[in-house]
């Protein structure tokens, strides 16, 4: 059985508290050689590097998602500057910075999408001091997302990608982007979605839950578990005709690159 990454979960979340074994041990049986636990505000940014510590398969990313942008500047300056002490000490335990970007879909102000930019452009200062690649949350904003994203060309993945194939023809030609794949694929009804997710080319893809969220078939309305990773990855091997184990090997090794994961560092 070929090792898998989760490279998107949040099992560092309180909901996982009274059944964290559990979930750590389905992992493990499901051949999950490292999870990323991504940080969407200060304190679950916390709470990722303290969970990274305490379990030797799992990474953080710590950063602050689009949606705290509804909060006032003041605040975000407030939580950012914490969030970058976090990162500065904590730097053994990341492997990127995010979930960050913009947010569309739920925000339509003006001075919320404003303040969704800035913050963004805090996150690309960020991993550029860090030297660290980024998780991207982009939702009905590509147009905004990629001035911004162009100021420095940083590597990184979008995360939960599901949107059109001109987005993916987009990312691919900067060579630094990965797409991120998950659940969603599994009940989309989207002939868009499913044929962007046939063509993004194998050494570009990532496999990854968002646990809690976004649980595959065939465990809708059961919380998600990156040991349903597999499940994603058998879905994706059969839409793109691809060999799982093969389909398997790359998402790893495209993982272990990006994120500079230990089999990956000399």
């Amino acid at each position: 059985m070929e090792p898998l990454v989760d490279t998107h979960c949040h099992i560092h979340d309180s909901e996982y508290d009274f059944i964290i074994d559990e979930v750590l041990a389905g992992a493990e049986e499901q051949g999950l050689a490292a999870m990323i636990c991504v940080g969407t505000s200060l304190r679950s940014s916390f709470e990722a590097v303290e969970f990274a510590g305490r379990h030797g398969t799992c990474h953080a990313a710590v950063g602050i998602h689009p949606h705290a942008a509804a909060a006032s500047e003041a605040e975000l300056e407030r939580d950012f500057s914490a969030l970058t002490d976090l990162a500065g000490r904590s730097r053994d335990r990341l492997v990127a910075v995010g979930e960050c970007g913009l947010d569309y879909f739920y925000h339509s102000d003006p001075d919320v999408r404003r303040r969704q930019a800035e913050l963004f452009r805090w996150h690309l200062k960020l991993a550029a001091d860090l030297e660290l690649p980024l998780i991207f949350h982009v939702r009905r904003a590509f147009e905004d997302f990629w001035p911004l994203y162009e100021t420095s060309r940083p590597s990184g993945v979008l995360h939960s990608f599901s949107d059109a194939a001109e987005q993916v023809d987009r990312a691919l030609e900067t060579g630094r982007l990965y797409f991120g794949l998950n659940g969603i694929m599994t009940f989309s009804k989207d002939a868009g979605q499913l044929a962007a997710a046939r063509a993004i080319p194998a050494d570009r893809l990532l496999l990854e839950t968002d646990a809690p969220y976004l649980t595959p078939v065939p465990f809708r309305g059961k919380i998600n578990k990156p040991e349903y990773l597999r499940f994603i990855l058998d879905f994706l091997a059969r839409l793109r005709g691809e060999e799982a184990g093969r389909l398997a090997a790359a998402t790893t090794a495209n993982a272990r690159s990006l994120f500079n994961l230990p089999s990956a560092r000399p």
